[in-house]
């Protein structure tokens, strides 16, 4: 393993205090606590998939609603992983992947470039997932995206929402993985 492609990022703001470190030749080894149970088993499949080692500890203000704890996590993940990729020299730019769970299937395309953009489309049936609302999978992909200046593409169809955005997670961690 080598210690140039490791970084860690921390987030404090005056809704949350967010802890992440990233080591890109890692073995998709995932520590994971951000007190939304659902948004954990997202980002704990998003680091077994990539094989990218993910740590996260997030204390947010989770009895308003989730909206920062995700957000901040996302822009915390996607910094850190824009530092650990350094000056990008060497890299594969570009990744895809297609990743089918059960009735849902989501396809990423990414270009880790630095130029931070974002096309997502995940429909999502229902309000919540667990604890997390639906529309923060789309916004903490978004801020990922941002944070980690990679233009990112990323759809999806499938009728149970959990399968559609656990197949979305996982098209991203592939896509990174190559």
């Amino acid at each position: 393993m080598s210690n140039d492609r490791r970084a860690q990022r921390v987030r404090e703001t005056n809704e949350t205090r967010i802890a992440v470190s990233v080591d890109l030749d890692g073995s998709g080894e995932a520590a994971v606590a951000t007190g939304i149970g659902f948004y954990d088993h997202l980002l704990t499949s998003l680091a077994h998939h990539s094989l990218i080692d993910i740590g996260i500890t997030a204390v947010g203000d989770t009895e308003i609603d989730d909206h920062h704890t995700v957000e901040d996590v996302a822009l915390a993940l996607g910094g850190a992983i824009s530092d650990a990729l350094g000056d990008r020299v060497g890299i594969t730019r570009f990744g895809a992947a297609r990743v089918p769970m059960d009735e849902s299937l989501a396809q990423c395309a990414l270009d880790l470039s630095g130029r931070p953009y974002a096309v997502i489309d995940l429909p999502f049936r229902a309000d919540r997932m667990g604890e997390l609302n639906s529309q923060m999978v789309e916004h903490a992909l978004y801020s990922f995206a941002q944070a980690s200046g990679t233009t990112l593409h990323l759809d999806g169809r499938g009728r149970n929402d959990h399968h559609l955005a656990e197949a979305a997670f996982k098209a991203l961690a592939r896509a990174l993985r190559m």
